[in-house]
């Protein structure tokens, strides 16, 4: 029936990257039954899918069974973040700033006929180009249109530094809207590109020495007026409050942003990526650059990589910053040279290992997301670990096979 509520089995909430369900959740369980769980649709988030005949798609609300919002949903993460800006008298907006490569040919697997003959289609630095193979133009066009078709035009693409990335930004706008965009967005690459026997990656790392990331643009707004800037266009109390927030709290959420082992081999000194939580004004090598002129100043977050989940991404954020609207901790000095040489503040997490760690033992994250939620993506990122850890990779027989 159109706006009732349907149900679907709650493992989709508590499985790892391949859909395997996974024991030890409290949310579902085998010793459970795994059981359904309810999804509100909200129509008002109703859209076409141009590039799948006679589809639209409804984004929904997860509900306990007692048609209580599911703490754990990352949606409702970012909501209950957004309704405490909103206690503030502040309301959020954003736009998200994506990463991919583009390979020509399919990515079959590991071990299969086929692996290792993926080309990017582009092999050179097209940062900001205006000549793009013949293959890479196509799909950029057929890309542009599909998304507009969705009702969600970008607001800009280009090419990036690494061979075949490319970057899409979109325009500002309410920050649960342009998570669930950045959803449908990533969806219409992956299902052109196979079209067009390509394939794109959203891996943080895909490659050695090359890099993509997922920049948050942030700003607060408190009865229509940017809460960010003063008169002059300088940085505001509020503004100063929200980037103390995310100095000291974002270390400690990371498994958010960065949920993966992969993830974490992007933050590399001499890359895009940050390496140290630290803030600087139109300062790319810091972890949160404050940009913009006048009225429209406000914070590019630079430390989740292409492979966060919008929607856990966005709450650590604001999460980071409901932290410093409330306890307003001392704000570090501003850094003006190279923040990967700023050895005085603290470094990002180098492992999943060392970011779930202090994931599990943060009182930041407890008071933002509840002990429940905590233990959830805590235990999601334990199964990451504990996996990886069984894997030997490549890299490392090609390195001790015979030297060992």
């Amino acid at each position: 029936m159109v706006g009732g509520d349907t149900e679907i089995c709650a493992y989709l909430l508590a499985t790892d990257v391949d859909m395997n369900p996974i024991d030890g959740f409290a949310l579902t369980s085998w010793e459970t039954g795994y059981a359904d769980l309810t999804v509100a649709p909200d129509l008002s988030t109703l859209r076409l899918v141009p590039w799948l005949p006679r589809t639209v798609v409804v984004f929904g609300h997860a509900l306990t069974s007692q048609d209580l919002p599911l703490a754990v949903a990352p949606r409702q993460m970012l909501r209950t973040q957004i309704g405490r800006l909103a206690a503030h008298g502040l309301h959020v907006q954003a736009g998200l700033e994506s990463e991919f490569l583009l390979y020509e040919g399919r990515f079959i697997g590991p071990q299969q006929p086929g692996e290792g003959g993926l080309r990017p289609v582009s092999a050179v630095n097209l940062d900001y180009a205006l000549d793009h193979p013949p293959v890479l133009d196509r799909f950029i066009r057929r890309l542009q249109s599909a998304v507009a078709g969705a009702g969600s035009p970008v607001e800009a693409i280009k090419t990036e530094s690494g061979p075949g990335q490319v970057e899409v930004t979109f325009p500002y706008g309410p920050a649960l809207e342009a998570c669930d965009t950045h959803v449908l967005f990533k969806h219409a690459v992956r299902t052109l590109a196979s079209r067009a026997h390509l394939t794109a990656t959203y891996m943080a790392a895909p490659q050695t020495g090359v890099a993509s990331g997922l920049h948050l643009h942030v700003s607060l707004w408190r009865a229509g007026n940017p809460a960010f800037a003063t008169s002059e266009g300088d940085l505001s109390d509020t503004g100063r409050h929200a980037v103390a927030g995310l100095m000291l709290a974002l270390p400690q959420l990371a498994p958010l942003y960065a949920p993966n082992t992969n993830s974490y081999r992007r933050y590399a000194m001499g890359s895009f990526a940050p390496t140290r939580m630290t803030w600087g004004y139109d300062n790319r090598t810091c972890a949160v650059r404050v940009v913009g002129h006048g009225s429209g100043l406000h914070l590019e977050v630079r430390v989740p990589g292409a492979d966060a989940n919008p929607y856990l991404a966005m709450s650590a954020v604001l999460a980071a910053i409901n932290h410093g609207l409330d306890h307003m901790p001392s704000l570090p000095p501003v850094q003006t040279g190279n923040a990967h040489q700023a050895t005085d503040a603290p470094p990002i997490p180098l492992t999943l290992e060392e970011a779930l760690a202090a994931f599990r033992n943060s009182p930041i994250a407890q008071d933002a997301f509840g002990p429940d939620v905590v233990a959830h993506y805590a235990h999601l990122a334990q199964v990451e670990v504990d996996r990886q850890r069984a894997i030997v990779p490549d890299a490392e027989r090609e390195r001790w096979l015979t030297q060992a």
